[in-house]
């Protein structure tokens, strides 16, 4: 592989450190390593071993600059061939990220920090996958980033155990010397360091002090402070300030104890494994992925942060007891070697690039109703097919998650209710939010409308599928006209699916899947009937449509005749609908002479399909039960007025009853002459014969 690594400078400290460290071990470990940042001094190291580095102003904070540098880095990523662009800081992470997209490239973030609740660091989630270097910022990146968990990777930082030898304090030494490395700023809590020493110094003369670390450019009265506090502390012939320092294996060498006083959450602490690995015990807060390093009284001493006395008597007690402080020191170096080497953090890096090239997450969008979810499963059991190792999510409305949530070739389903709760700009905005935690490669938009086709854009994928309609589809990279209007549903979305090299089979065919629950509700259902689908031959008849269209439904005057029909050969009929077809319901058993089963808003839709699943024939307008009941391989008789059977039926066992007439299909919900002779024309003698010759029964002369 070729990884490029990205971050603000390659000046001292832990960050820097553990970049070198990787890019030398992916160079001695077969691969090609790169380093984008703005130079620093050890750049001279890197190129020592023949890696290469390219000087980018990419700690810039300004938009100008960014832009420049984006470019810039695309052109190194597209030359250079790159495989993984690992973003170790806030603005490279922007710069990598955009120049990242337009290539073949995958983004890697670690998040080195507990950052700020701001859109600046919000990039640092946006990784296809988030290395974090503790369970702390791992938690914060989910809790406050909103990342998924499945992305997070949890690679503390190392140490270099061949840099970092351990050593057996000498004894004898007349002087005691600890020492503190870091950044000069109020995070580090340097105020209750010094105030922590001047109580030990007051008892222990002998002690010496070295603050390790400089303050940030602009920063130097901050420095100035502290160094006017030693002297009023009395402590300033005592206490040494080093400054920014590249032989820190030989500072811990000459080091009895180490004090880390930082009064923020501390994303890890590489200082301390660099000291438990040399053998100095060690003295932390206990403050964020410090307690993930220091077991207290075991591996090191914990103490409460800004607790100037607390660090006095933790540094006190290890000088007075040499044989603790010893035993602290092995345990450490023992916790190191299992836990933080160079070795295992490259290896596990390596994996988590490895993981990111070969995984591909995919959206999948149908937020219509529930028939349309139905009729899309073919698609998503060609996605799996195609992608076996990819992760599927499915976006879906309320109607339609209950379908998805069964589905085995789903990995997630989102639900997105814009006609409720995500109703508006808001609601949009929350979706968003929700989808943009799996940072999708691909997104298929099987609903084609304008609200899925800005979705699928602002998912911000590499590349998204779907009909250039019309509706804001020049939004979708790889858009396809829609010119076969005629075209069966199923096949009109394997159009789609083609540009991913998927081809339409005849063998797809709808698919549900009930629970055993379901299984189980719809028996009971239709013992209650006095049905037992053994000894009986069940046919169903749903009643109606949707609510918007009432020129779909069959006259209640022929569903009445056609339940009399077949019940007078013994067939048990059971009626199916919605909670809304109640009305038309109690119409029908006031004309029919037989009574058929009642099953009328008394099932949700999985439950539905295992009450169909028990039919022999399954006779209905086109609707959503059509679907359901090709989708459990039960022979339908569709009735089709307003619509077209060739964009409607789906595939399976289907036998379509309609009238030629020169008004449809006119897809309207009213008829325009008021009479919907398109249906009142089918008989339910018609029917009764379909019915016969599907269950293969001799036909009775019509009365």
């Amino acid at each position: 592989m070729k990884i490029l690594q990205v971050l603000p400078e390659l000046n001292v400290g832990g960050v820097e450190r553990g970049t070198v460290d990787l890019a030398v071990y992916l160079k001695n470990h077969g691969h090609d390593a790169l380093v984008v940042s703005n130079g620093g001094a050890m750049v001279a190291q890197l190129e020592a071993l023949g890696i290469r580095h390219y000087v980018l102003p990419v700690h810039r904070k300004n938009f100008v600059v960014a832009w420049h540098c984006m470019k810039a880095l695309r052109r190194i990523i597209h030359d250079e061939k790159v495989d993984i662009v690992h973003a170790r800081s806030r603005v490279p992470a922007w710069i990598a990220w955009w120049a990242a997209r337009k290539t073949d490239a995958e983004f890697v973030t670690t998040c080195h920090g507990y950052y700020s609740q701001n859109m600046l660091s919000r990039i640092m989630g946006w990784g296809k996958r988030v290395i974090v270097i503790s369970e702390v910022v791992g938690r914060h990146m989910i809790d406050h980033f909103g990342v998924h968990p499945d992305n997070i990777r949890l690679i503390p930082r190392s140490v270099d155990l061949e840099k970092f030898k351990f050593r057996e304090r000498p004894a004898g030494r007349s002087a005691v010397v600890v020492s503190m490395i870091g950044r000069i700023t109020p995070l580090k809590g340097h105020p209750w360091f010094l105030q922590g020493m001047a109580r030990v110094i007051r008892l222990m003369p002998f002690v010496q002090v070295h603050v390790i670390g400089d303050a940030p450019p602009g920063k130097q009265d901050y420095k100035d402070s502290l160094m006017l506090l030693t002297r009023r502390l009395g402590i300033a012939g005592n206490v040494e300030f080093l400054g920014n320092r590249s032989d820190i294996p030989q500072l811990l060498n000459d080091t009895d104890i180490l004090v880390l006083s930082t009064v923020t959450q501390e994303a890890f602490g590489r200082v301390l494994i660099e000291a438990q690995a040399v053998g100095v015990p060690v003295v932390a807060t206990k403050v964020g992925g410090v307690v993930d390093i220091v077991a207290h009284e075991r591996t090191g001493l914990l103490v409460l942060p800004k607790d100037a006395e607390g660090i006095a008597a933790a540094v006190m007690r290890l000088v007075n007891d040499r044989k603790f402080a010893d035993g602290l020191a092995v345990a450490a170096r023992q916790a190191v070697e299992e836990k933080y080497t160079l070795e295992q953090m490259a290896v596990k890096t390596i994996a988590v690039y490895e993981e990111a090239r070969r995984s591909t997450n995919i959206l999948v969008i149908k937020l219509g109703a529930v028939g349309d979810v139905i009729l899309s499963s073919p698609a998503f059991r060609a996605l799996r097919e195609r992608f076996p190792q990819a992760r599927i999510t499915c976006l879906t409305g309320p109607s339609g998650a209950p379908l998805m949530h069964g589905c085995p070739y789903v990995d997630d389903v989102v639900v997105y209710d814009h006609k409720g709760k995500d109703r508006g700009v808001r609601g949009l905005g929350r979706a968003l939010m929700q989808l943009r935690k799996y940072h999708f490669d691909k997104v298929i938009d099987l609903q084609n409308n304008a609200r899925s086709h800005l979705l699928a854009a602002l998912c911000l994928p590499r590349s998204s599928y779907g009909y250039r309609n019309g509706k804001l589809g020049l939004l979708l990279t790889d858009g396809i006209k829609d010119d076969q209007p005629g075209l069966a549903p199923v096949p009109h979305q394997f159009r789609i699916l083609e540009k991913l090299g998927i081809a339409y089979d005849e063998g797809f065919r709808l698919e549900m899947w009930p629970r055993r629950d379901d299984q189980d509700f719809a028996r009971e259902l239709l013992h209650g009937q006095w049905i037992d689908e053994k000894d009986h031959t069940i046919v169903g008849i749903n009643l109606a449509a949707s609510q918007r269209w009432p020129s779909k439904n069959w006259p209640v005057a022929s569903m009445a005749e056609l339940c009399d029909r077949l019940a007078a050969d013994g067939i048990r009929v059971i009626i199916t609908g919605m909670e809304k077809d109640r009305p038309v319901a109690r119409a029908l058993m006031t004309k029919a002479r037989s009574k058929p089963g009642m099953i009328v808003g008394k099932t949700n839709i999985l439950q539905l399909a295992a009450l169909i699943a028990r039919c022999r024939v399954f006779v209905t307008p086109d609707s959503a039960p059509l679907h359901v009941a090709s989708a459990m391989k039960v022979p339908a008789i569709a009735l089709f007025g307003p619509t077209s059977p060739q964009r409607h039926v789906p595939p399976g066992k289907v036998c379509v009853m309609t009238r030629e007439m020169d008004c449809r299909p006119c897809y309207l919900p009213q008829c325009r002459w008021g009479v919907q002779a398109c249906l009142k024309d089918i008989t339910a003698y018609e029917v009764y014969l379909e019915i016969r010759k599907i269950l293969k029964q001799p036909v009775a002369a019509r009365p």
